[in-house]
């Protein structure tokens, strides 16, 4: 798409008899942060490892920064669901790894030096020679986390990164990435099931239908103030009718829009919400 910095242009993702997705068209800015919200098994996890290079569509192309994903880059860091520590090394040993192969030319105590300043940013600097065996759940998600912002990467995606953690945990790691998001102007992508992580991370939240033959059926602008945290977000003027709509989406609309409209559907969005491309207009039955 015109003027994107990443492109998704027509991706569609086929298995033998099953389509998972079809002709997904979406962009991502610089510097924006996209949510994919759906249920399972609409291909979210599929569409991420195709922005990640470790899965290739059946049919149109995915570009960033100009350039079409062939493969697998150190220009995307990901952060999976676990967090894919090496277990013998210790959590300044992992982020250096990276560092390593990132830069390659780099001398050890600079690798070094970088890979303690990306975990003292994670509140992590006095844990930096603890192996992941002694680290929390928490702890070794901030060390995915340092590791992955560490690399300074064009785009950070995300696979649900949280949804293993406690509620407590959960809420302060989203809070940090936050933080941590817009202080580096990072271009960011997650996959979740958590509206309310949705709204509080995202700058606009793509509505996927319900799989198989997925699509990307709405795009929904947030317009809530910025910054945000946790614990106010359901304080902020708009919260509620936003989460109301995407709710709604995942609840009812996403089973009708993947099939036949129940009878008398009218959806009333609100005007920054708009349908994606390729998808009926927003109260329209789906072909």
């Amino acid at each position: 798409m015109h003027g994107d910095y990443v492109s998704v242009e027509g991706v569609s993702r086929r298995y033998p008899g099953h389509v998972v997705f079809r002709d997904l068209h979406f962009g991502v800015r610089r510097g924006e942060f996209v949510c994919l919200v759906g249920h399972s098994g609409c291909g979210k996890t599929t569409v991420l490892n195709i922005l990640a290079g470790l899965d290739a569509p059946d049919g149109g192309g995915v570009i960033v920064d100009g350039q079409e994903i062939t493969g697998p880059s150190l220009d995307r860091a990901v952060i999976f669901q676990s967090h894919a520590l090496m277990p013998w090394l210790t959590a300044q040993g992992n982020v250096a790894f990276a560092l390593s192969c990132r830069h390659r030319g780099w001398p050890r105590a600079r690798v070094r030096e970088a890979a303690r300043a990306a975990l003292e940013k994670v509140g992590l600097g006095g844990a930096a020679d603890r192996k992941p065996s002694q680290l929390s759940g928490g702890m070794k998600q901030r060390v995915g986390i340092a590791r992955a912002l560490a690399l300074d990467p064009k785009m950070l995606l995300m696979d649900e990164p949280f949804s293993a953690l406690d509620a407590l945990t959960r809420g302060a790691l989203q809070d940090e990435v936050a933080r941590l998001v817009a202080e580096a102007n990072q271009t960011a992508f997650m996959i979740t099931h958590d509206v309310d992580e949705a709204i509080l991370l995202a700058d606009r939240i793509l509505l996927m239908t319900n799989g198989p033959d997925a699509r990307v059926a709405e795009v929904v602008v947030n317009t809530l103030p910025k910054p945000r945290t946790r614990a106010a977000l359901h304080k902020l003027p708009g919260y509620h009718p936003l989460r109301d709509h995407v709710m709604d989406f995942l609840l009812t609309r996403s089973r009708t829009l993947a099939g036949a409209p129940a009878p008398g559907w009218d959806a009333k969005a609100p005007p920054e919400v708009r349908p994606a491309a390729g998808a009926p207009p927003l109260g329209a039955a789906a072909e």
